[in-house]
């Protein structure tokens, strides 16, 4: 069988069910349907140190023809130690939609070693890409708001290096110009779209340590707009 036609065959348990194999609490979840949940950032913090816990960081592999890769070892290997009976949890990226529409296909591992629901996953999980894409592109709009309503800042045009995001790998949309049709759309200027991972908003996601952390982290974003520093 495909990968999707083994992934669809799968008996998927509740995620509530899931949780409550490793010891988390239904109220401890953000539910996502029957299958996905996020978990509680204040449960995480309440787990206790375990100083004999060991961490087994998969990375650097070259997939195979058939895509076999980092995600379906890590799977492998998390379904191996559990099977010996060690405590094993995995940690996965979220795939973006670029390479999942390209060559290299899906991102949720492959053959009995693949996270479920693999479409799912593959596509718009819980829909932080999209928030994130969303919030990096409302930044680029208000920058061009302001140096059409005068750029009291004096920002140069030609040196604005915050792009525009989308998740896909649309080599079109890389170098573009924007702002054409006349005065009511803004000053024309050389634009680009990066693909969602690589915007800035997805740094500050990745280095904050706390909801708050974010908060701050993105506050400092918008202070350095009104200063005119990026």
């Amino acid at each position: 069988m495909s990968d999707i036609e083994i992934a669809q065959a799968a008996n998927m348990k509740p995620v509530q069910e899931i949780g409550a194999m490793l010891g988390i609490d239904a109220s401890h979840l953000e539910p996502y349907g029957h299958y996905k949940a996020k978990v509680s950032l204040k449960y995480l913090d309440a787990l206790p140190k375990r100083d004999n816990s060991k961490l087994i960081l998969v990375t650097a592999i070259s997939p195979t023809p058939a895509g076999e890769g980092k995600t379906t070892t890590t799977v492998g290997l998390g379904d191996a130690l559990r099977v010996i009976g060690k405590d094993a949890m995995l940690a996965l990226r979220e795939p973006s939609l670029g390479p999942v529409f390209g060559m290299k296909g899906g991102a949720a591992g492959g053959g009995y070693a693949q996270v479920v629901p693999m479409e799912d996953i593959n596509l718009h999980f819980t829909g932080d890409f999209n928030a994130i894409a969303l919030a990096n592109n409302l930044l680029a709009a208000l920058l061009d708001n302001h140096i059409h309503h005068g750029n009291a800042l004096g920002i140069d045009v030609r040196r604005i290096a915050w792009k525009r995001v989308v998740d896909m790998n649309d080599r079109a949309l890389r170098d573009i110009v924007v702002s054409l049709g006349g005065v009511g759309n803004g000053y024309p200027r050389q634009d680009g779209f990066d693909i969602v991972v690589a915007s800035e908003i997805m740094a500050i996601f990745c280095l904050a340590t706390s909801l708050e952390d974010l908060k701050e982290r993105m506050g400092k974003i918008v202070v350095a707009y009104t200063r005119g520093r990026i």
